[in-house]
């Protein structure tokens, strides 16, 4: 199925709409950080470039930066995570209070540390090395019905709920039961933004965005074609027990299975800078459009066209409204 073109009008309704809704992100907040130099030579140690220092750049991460896409739409918005009790934490919250976003559901356990990936980039925007410092257990005892207590309390405000699973700890099989319960209690969409070896939690979500990779690794199908993206689609539907899936191709652009409704969507870049933190952004443009009264079908070309405009920035990046509109 092709879908009907969102219209210029109905997509600036809807993109206007998203700044009346308040959106719940639960999940793995991470600090990224980019430590940026020249490369002109090899080391005469060992068969790898050497980096002349230049700056360092610090970015929100993980649901953190889902929290700065869906706010950067408009949204009003909580945001439910674990971090360690570092200078990573001190600087993810700095980097959330300069996009206006409290940081007051960010529960402090001082036995982890906050995830931090440290990427060596060139000046050219070349990926040299990744160095991950985490705690990736997940939370348990005190930590986990803290967060529990924070999802009860702010669900209640929500128009829709996002899980940004990262396999980082916070999403456990606990919180992601209670997560399903709220919402479900208030008749709000829960999206989830997967991993796969937590498949089994999501049962009873609303949405779920694997990308083109883990819907393979999920229903051991092959994707290289819609046909292809159809069939995988409603397998990983039933076997992660969720009413609808997006599933992400990259170049390929998106797959979308909702009930009787579903289709491919063109990928819309125009160029290509980088991918870290796409599917943040797919994740929060679908839950806002929907909350604001977006069908599937016009939700997830609101996204597709986000994604697009995304994955010409570098590193964790947001669109703002006139971006989104000037595409239509």
């Amino acid at each position: 199925m092709i879908f009907p073109s969102l219209s210029a009008g109905r997509a600036r309704a809807l993109v206007e709409d998203m700044a009346t809704c308040r959106v719940l992100i639960i999940g793995d907040v991470m600090l990224d950080q980019f430590t940026i130099g020249s490369v002109t030579r090899i080391s005469p140690e060992a068969p790898v470039p050497v980096v002349a220092f230049a700056r360092d750049e610090f970015r929100a991460g993980g649901a953190a930066n889902v929290a700065l896409n869906a706010r950067a739409l408009g949204a009003s918005l909580d945001v439910i995570g674990v971090v360690g009790a570092d200078a990573a934490a001190d600087r993810l919250r700095e980097l959330l209070s300069a996009a206006d976003i409290a940081s007051d559901a960010l529960l402090t356990d001082d036995t982890r540390r906050t995830t931090t990936k440290v990427r060596i980039v060139t000046t050219r925007n070349q990926q040299v090395a990744r160095i991950d410092y985490e705690t990736d257990a997940g939370v348990a005892g005190d930590i986990e019905q803290a967060v529990i207590d924070q999802i009860a309390a702010r669900c209640a405000s929500a128009d829709a709920v996002i899980v940004s699973d990262y396999l980082k700890g916070v999403v456990t099989q606990k919180i992601m039961a209670a997560v399903i319960a709220e919402a479900r209690a208030r008749g709000i969409r829960v999206l989830v933004d997967p991993k796969i070896p937590h498949l089994d939690y999501y049962a009873g979500s609303t949405l779920v965005t694997p990308n083109h990779l883990e819907a393979e690794t999920a229903t051991h199908l092959r994707i290289r074609t819609d046909d292809e993206a159809r069939a995988a689609a409603a397998k990983f539907r039933e076997r992660a027990k969720c009413e609808s899936v997006l599933i992400t191709r990259g170049e390929h652009g998106m797959w979308l299975s909702c009930g009787e409704t579903e289709g491919a969507l063109a990928s819309t870049a125009r160029e290509v800078s980088d991918v870290t933190g796409a599917g943040d952004t797919v994740v929060a443009s679908l839950a806002l459009a929907l909350a604001a009264g977006a069908s599937y079908a016009e939700a997830a070309q609101l996204a597709n066209e986000a994604a697009g405009i995304v994955v010409g920035k570098f590193g964790p990046a947001v669109v703002t409204p006139a971006e989104l509109l000037a595409r239509f």
